[in-house]
């Protein structure tokens, strides 16, 4: 049975493209160092869109990491520290500041909290052993804490309620304290000096991602350099010379339940505490779950520049291609005349030069994705960065590209169908 001359056409066509291809392939190798030179704009292009959109995606997923950290359960109220001892005092004449009264109070109207604690913040002023680095800071927490952080530890154990009752001086080391004051040796049940007090080392905590600036009102501490030791000991056993001025306590963190409202929490906990402080506004309340949503949508905001910005390299590597297309039509248009005179029809040699656009594209931007891996990874190892590869980027560059290349190499190919082929047969 004879297959329809339609169906017949459509194979023809199909079994066309690879003869062109090779011819395509001939051509370009003919002419290497000018294909090689179109190819650069596209390199470069996708290149430059990959590597930016990895270091952009490596800095949003730390940070929204670090967010999701915080707990996205989790409100957060911070004392906003002032810049020097005079604007301080002018403040508490206004309000007392972060008290263990607020956290009554919140404890008391706020539906839906399920754990709160008090923290008290200090940067000791001698450590014994001495730090091999940074000094850390002082937590003083309550038990609590660790469920609202998310705190784990990975030797021995963290306090627990008796230890705060009793003011029990017994620490938790954050691990790049435990490292820097005890080196490979296990601190477990050794002793750390803070300021006066000698405290018994009962358990190293997990590591801790951390912000490296601040981020919303809350300080940017290295979580993984604290000491944490119950809230009591902290306010009994370590001696502050600023109590007077200081806050009672410098943060609450507030756990809710899964069925309460954080965002109507966060409100709540706000018109609280602006009433007690008499609008002084010397603290901040952080939600992390609207840090998160607003920090998705800065990464949405951001990908869109940076595709916009790198796609000026695709478009002037396109423009490339038009200008290279184009003289390529003006050198072979006795060969397009004499195509032409054996039967090929304009299709034929749209196809033909759209083919040849479509090879430069495409090898331009795989070469380019090798390009732009190795250029992140490179970011990443001397600067120091986070960055992350991701299969969309890696999609949306080449696509954008071989888009870029057929939309400036039509042109050409059109122009190249609509000579007059006894003109081309004549032309030198």
């Amino acid at each position: 049975m004879t297959a329809p001359p339609q169906a017949r056409r459509s194979a023809g066509r199909g079994l066309a493209i690879w003869p062109e291809l090779g011819h395509g392939l001939d051509n370009l190798r003919a002419h290497k160092l000018r294909s090689a030179l179109t190819m650069l704009g596209m390199i470069f292009g996708v290149a430059a869109v990959i590597a930016m959109l990895s270091i952009g995606a490596g800095a949003q997923q730390k940070m929204i990491a670090f967010i999701e950290q915080l707990g996205v359960r989790n409100v957060i109220v911070e004392a906003r520290e002032s810049a020097d001892d005079q604007t301080l005092q002018k403040v508490r004449k206004i309000s007392p500041g972060l008290t263990f009264a607020d956290l009554r109070a919140v404890q008391a109207n706020l539906t839906g909290l399920e754990a709160a604690s008090a923290r008290k913040r200090l940067v000791p002023t001698e450590v014994r052993p001495k730090p091999q680095g940074d000094m850390p800071t002082m937590f003083g927490v309550a038990p609590e804490y660790q469920t609202i952080a998310g705190l784990r530890t990975i030797q021995g154990r963290f306090f627990d309620a008796r230890d705060d009752a009793a003011a029990a001086p017994v620490a938790v080391l954050g691990q790049a304290a435990a490292a820097s004051l005890f080196g490979i040796d296990d601190p477990v049940g050794q002793f750390v000096k803070i300021n006066q007090q000698w405290f018994r080392v009962i358990g190293v905590a997990g590591p801790q991602l951390v912000a490296e600036s601040d981020l919303a009102g809350l300080p940017a501490v290295d979580q993984n350099n604290v000491i944490y030791v119950p809230l009591r000991s902290a306010l009994l056993r370590i001696e502050d010379s600023r109590s007077y001025y200081k806050d009672e306590i410098d943060a609450m963190y507030l756990s809710m339940a899964p069925t309460a409202s954080v965002t109507t929490a966060g409100a709540t906990v706000r018109g609280l505490l602006d009433t007690s402080h008499r609008g002084a506004s010397d603290f901040t309340v952080v939600v992390p779950a609207e840090l998160l949503a607003e920090q998705e949508r800065t990464k949405r905001l951001f990908e869109f520049v940076m595709v916009a910005i790198a796609s000026i390299s695709l478009l002037v590597g396109g423009i490339g291609i038009m200008n290279i297309m184009l003289a390529s039509v003006m050198e072979r248009t006795r060969e397009i005349g004499i195509r032409r005179a054996v039967g090929a029809t304009r299709r034929d040699i749209v196809r033909q030069f759209l083919i040849e656009t479509t090879i430069i594209t495409v090898s331009g931007g795989l070469a380019g994705t090798v390009v732009g891996v190795l250029l992140s990874e490179l970011v990443a190892y001397f600067a120091g960065w986070s960055t992350v590869v991701t299969v969309s980027s890696v999609v949306l560059a080449c696509a954008v590209s071989v888009s870029v290349g057929i939309v400036f190499g039509l042109y050409p190919a059109v122009r190249a169908a609509r000579l007059d082929p006894v003109y081309a047969l004549h032309y030198e």
